[in-house]
């Protein structure tokens, strides 16, 4: 349940109008989600497996796994000085399993630890978009964390 302004109502049972505002233009930013206790699997228009994997180490290194995608450009041209200055963590509840409709923007890893590429997944749906992120923005944006803040803006952006 999300409790928003005192109102409690089920997000499983608003999903198909969100997957249908997605369809028809709008762009969906959804946060990190547990793995445990959801009331659905189907989180998204497409297939999305989360997990426990987490990047803990806020230094952790980037990869950028989709450099010309608008996510990365558009309006904000994002570089690996935007992932300096994170704070606690890079990303947690990281999806392990996703469609073919997602595309994987970043990767990052603890040190010694197999790089993740769930922490930023992004599904053209119908008109709009779909985006899935385990990347800590409510500690980021708090932070005054300008990277993230210029991140974040590139996602809300997405087909405009």
């Amino acid at each position: 349940m999300i409790a928003t302004l005192g109102i409690k109502w089920d997000l499983v049972a608003h999903l198909p109008a969100l997957f249908a505002y997605v369809e028809g233009g709008g762009t969906v930013v959804a946060q990190y989600n547990r793995p445990n206790g959801l009331r659905t699997n189907r989180l998204a228009p497409y297939d999305l497996r989360l997990s426990d994997a987490r990047v803990t180490d806020e230094n952790a290194p980037v990869t950028f796994l989709a450099p010309d995608h608008a996510v990365l450009t558009t309006p904000n041209k994002i570089s690996e000085a935007d992932m300096e200055g994170w704070v606690q963590e890079r990303g947690i509840y990281f999806p392990t399993q996703w469609d073919s409709h997602f595309t994987p923007i970043l990767a990052s890893g603890d040190p010694g630890e197999t790089p993740l590429k769930g922490g930023l997944l992004v599904a053209k749906h119908g008109r709009g978009h779909f985006v899935y992120t385990g990347l800590v923005f409510f500690r980021q944006l708090p932070a005054g964390v300008p990277g993230a803040y210029r991140l974040f803006a590139n996602l809300v952006s997405l087909g405009k």
